[in-house]
C-alpha cells in the first residue's frame, strides 16, 4: 500500500513539473569548468539583455552554496511569496524573474551546508513549484564543474542547450573541455562557447592589454567543433555594476565594446 502511494506521489510530481516546463519554450544552462571566469555575471547580463528585448524571461540560479544572483540583480533583500499554490520568483523588471536559494536565506552571510540530495530536491522544486508563467527563455546559472547541481539541472530541467563560460587562459581552457564533454554525456547540445574576460583597454590611453591571453575560447571551440559566440572584453564597469546590483546590460545602450559583445551574443542565441 506504501509503495503504491510513493508511486502514485511520484507520478504527480512528475506531472507537475512536465507541466510547468512544457510553458518555457527555451531553456538555457550556463556553465564553466572552473571559479572565476564571470560565469554568473554573465548569464545575469545575458537574462537582461533577453528581457529589455521583450523577451520573457527567467533567471534561475541553482549555485546552492554561493549564490550571487540576488546581488547583482540588485534583489538580496527581497524574500520569496506564494500564489496559496505556488513559490512566487522575484520580480527584476516587466519581463524578467528570478529564483535563488539566497532569497530563502536570513541573512546573506548564512551557509548553505547540504548534500546531494538536498540540493537535487532544491532544485527539483524550483522546477516544478515556482509559477514561472510562460517564459520565452529560461537561463540556469550554474556553479562550476560537473557535480550534483549541473547534473540534477540536465535530469530535472532537461535544458535545450548549454552554454559554456570561460577566459581565454589555458587553465581555465583545459577545464572547458571537461564542461563539453559532460554536456555530451548528458545529450545536452552546445549553443556556444563565450570568451569572458577577453583583453583590456585602458580607459586613459586606449592600449589594449591581453591580461589572460586572447582567442583561447575560439580555439577549443574548433577543436571539439561546437559553436563560439563571441568573446566579452574585460570592462570595469562590468565588475562595479554588477556589485551595485545594478547590471551592466541594465544601463548601456551600445557605446561600449562588452555591449556589442553582448549583443552580438545575443543574436546567436535567439536567431
Amino acid at each position: 500500500m506504501v509503495m503504491q502511494q510513493d508511486a502514485l506521489k511520484a507520478q504527480q510530481d512528475e506531472k507537475k513539473l512536465q507541466e510547468n516546463l512544457s510553458r518555457i519554450k527555451n531553456k538555457l544552462i550556463v556553465l564553466s569548468g572552473k571559479g572565476g571566469v564571470g560565469k554568473s555575471t554573465v548569464a545575469v547580463n545575458l537574462a537582461v539583455n533577453l528581457s529589455l528585448k521583450g523577451y520573457k524571461t527567467g533567471l534561475l540560479d541553482v549555485d546552492i552554496h554561493g549564490p550571487s544572483v540576488p546581488t547583482m540583480l540588485g534583489l538580496e533583500n527581497h524574500k520569496l511569496g506564494n500564489d496559496g499554490e505556488k513559490i512566487m520568483p522575484v520580480k527584476f523588471n516587466e519581463n524578467m524573474k528570478a529564483i535563488s536559494i539566497g532569497f530563502m536565506l536570513e541573512k546573506p552571510e548564512d551557509a548553505v551546508i547540504w548534500r546531494g540530495p538536498l540540493k537535487y530536491n532544491a532544485i527539483k522544486q524550483f522546477a516544478s513549484d515556482v509559477n514561472w508563467g510562460e517564459l520565452d527563455y529560461l537561463i540556469v546559472d550554474s556553479p562550476p564543474g560537473t557535480g550534483d547541481e549541473p547534473l540534477s539541472v540536465c535530469q530535472i530541467i532537461k535544458p535545450d542547450a548549454a552554454i559554456v563560460v570561460t577566459t581565454p587562459q589555458d587553465v581555465a581552457l583545459t577545464d572547458v573541455r571537461k564542461s563539453i564533454t559532460f554536456c555530451n554525456h548528458v545529450n545536452i547540445p552546445i549553443r556556444g562557447v563565450i570568451e569572458n574576460m577577453s583583453g583590456f583597454t585602458c580607459p586613459h590611453c586606449g592600449k589594449t592589454v591581453d591580461i589572460f591571453k586572447k582567442g583561447g575560447g575560439e580555439r577549443i571551440s574548433r577543436e571539439m567543433n561546437v559553436p563560439f559566440l563571441g568573446s566579452i572584453p574585460i570592462e570595469i564597469d562590468i565588475m562595479e555594476k554588477g556589485d551595485s546590483g545594478n547590471p551592466f546590460m541594465n544601463n548601456h545602450r551600445g557605446e561600449s565594446e562588452s555591449v556589442k559583445a553582448f549583443e552580438k551574443i545575443i543574436s546567436k542565441i535567439t536567431k
